[in-house]
């Protein structure tokens, strides 16, 4: 064997060796499968790329997977834009390497859709097929299991895709992963789909993970309550690093957001760089800034806007004393009767003299009925009976016993009671214009950030409770609400 023989023998042995142990490396000596060659739902071929670099985010998501398999990191989050390739090199190059790299480690993909998942499923079996993989590797599929949705490498690493909605049933998996489980804006702004989203991933999904298994979800954001807004910290504000999930789990998040808004961006980039301008032009991503909604949940990764698509809290006047003017009061309940899900809130608005309002004052609590109730009637007692009361009335006959309850426990004071008519925008719509023609006061306190908050991801926040309480306030100062303030009533009793 010549010398030159041996050095090319020697480099490619490298290489091989660089490929197993480090999914970068690996990420460049196969060809990875990208889009289709035909439009049919089932096709089995796609196009291949080849790379001899990677781009800084893939790099990046590549080390953090390689260290999720390590076990450096338990549970891995990625957000970052459409088109970014986070699936490309999750689903069809990361879980076949890591499926390659020890015996039985078994992988469930999941996606919104079966097919979605399906797909990405294909892609990396095409992958496996390849001549390089089997040179990197040494494995191979197994001949007897090879379907789209279901194979195995001839180490007994098993793969499984689904849909999340559609239930995920068998063996337990070393590894899930989760691709975007929402499916877009319709299905985001669903609030049963949403929860149903949730209990399939945690009923579901995360029941199938053996004890220790970590998980990645990678997604684009469209909701503040999507999964990934479920498991980030209250108050997250696109950071990235270790964070501890409100579902109990440790996390480490990379955000990624199509323009740099962050001193301390993963990439390093300066605030208003873009992702990946070697592939995106600025041109690319000027049409997605025209629709706000778009770029701040898809493209930044920040389903809440700086400013609500109804309200512009930033009109509100905030002061430190209530104006000496004659003012009418009213308070408006929003009720909810769990410890860990939706908030009872019940804020004070007051209408001046001069026309002007004032937010004085926000009870919000999260309390089963019992300690609901009588937090309503001790803040009634708190209150005084100048202060009028605007309770909703559920549909039914426990709506309208609840109110009969209610009433008779506030005998003395000015209680109104009516059904909600109208979705929560209609509703909110009159008082949203006194609030952004610089209308509306506040009193300065500490409930102040969090109703401001809720004010600018309206209607597309995870809570409204205090905009429900504050538009049925509103209502009733207006007298748009039915009852005579004067007299407490239980329509219909």
């Amino acid at each position: 064997m010549q010398p030159d023989e041996i050095t090319a023998g020697h480099v490619i042995a490298a290489r091989r060796e660089l490929a197993k142990r480090h999914l970068s490396d690996f990420a460049c000596l196969v060809d990875i499968p990208t889009v289709p060659l035909s439009d049919a739902a089932e096709e089995d071929s796609f196009s291949v790329m080849r790379l001899d670099s990677l781009a800084a985010h893939h790099k990046l998501l590549c080390d953090s997977l390689q260290a999720l398999e390590d076990g450096k990191l338990p549970n891995l989050m990625v957000l970052m834009p459409p088109g970014s390739a986070k699936s490309t090199y999750t689903d069809v190059v990361f879980i076949p390497w890591f499926m390659a790299r020890r015996q039985r480690r078994h992988v469930i993909l999941a996606s919104y859709a079966t097919e979605i998942a399906e797909k990405q499923g294909r892609r990396a079996r095409q992958l496996i097929n390849s001549k390089a993989f089997f040179n990197l590797t040494d494995r191979r599929l197994r001949d007897d299991q090879k379907a789209a949705a279901q194979w195995t490498l001839d180490n007994g690493s098993e793969f499984m895709a689904g849909g999340l909605l559609s239930g995920l049933t068998g063996n337990r998996c070393a590894l899930g992963v989760i691709d975007d489980p929402i499916r877009g804006r319709q299905a985001a702004e669903s609030e049963t789909v949403r929860k149903n989203t949730w209990d399939a991933y945690t009923d579901d999904f995360c029941s199938r993970l053996v004890p220790g298994a970590p998980q990645v979800m990678i997604t684009t954001r469209w909701h503040e309550d999507d999964p990934a807004g479920r498991i980030l910290p209250e108050g997250w504000d696109g950071e990235s690093g270790w964070f501890d999930g409100r579902d109990g789990r440790r996390w480490f998040v990379i955000c990624l957001p199509a323009e740099a808004d962050r001193a301390d961006d993963p990439l390093g980039r300066k605030i208003g760089e873009t992702l990946w301008p070697q592939w995106f032009s600025a041109a690319h991503w000027a049409p997605f800034k025209l629709n706000r909604r778009t770029w701040t949940s898809l493209y930044q990764q920040k389903p809440k806007p700086g400013e609500g698509d109804i309200f512009l809290p930033g009109m509100i006047e905030i002061v430190p004393a209530l104006p000496a003017v004659s003012t009418r009061w009213c308070r408006g309940w929003d009720f909810a009767g769990t410890t860990d899900g939706d908030w009872t809130a019940g804020p004070k608005l007051g209408k001046m003299a001069d026309g002007r309002f004032v937010i004085a004052d926000m009870q919000r609590e999260r309390f089963l009925a019992d300690k609901r109730d009588r937090m309503v009637k001790n803040t009634a007692v708190m209150d005084g009976r100048e202060v009028q009361i605007s309770i909703p009335q559920d549909p039914g006959q426990a709506g309208k016993t609840q109110v009969l309850y209610l009433t008779r426990e506030l005998a003395g004071f000015s209680v109104h009671s009516s059904p909600e008519t109208g979705d929560k925008v209609t509703r909110a719509e009159p008082l949203a214009a006194q609030v952004n023609v610089g209308n509306v006061l506040m009193l300065r306190a500490p409930w102040n950030q969090t109703l401001i908050d809720e004010l600018r991801a309206f209607p597309n926040g995870t809570y409204d409770d205090q905009v429900d309480g504050l538009s049925r306030a509103f209502a009733r100062l207006l007298g748009h609400a039915g009852a005579n303030p004067a007299t407490s009533q239980v329509p219909g009793l």
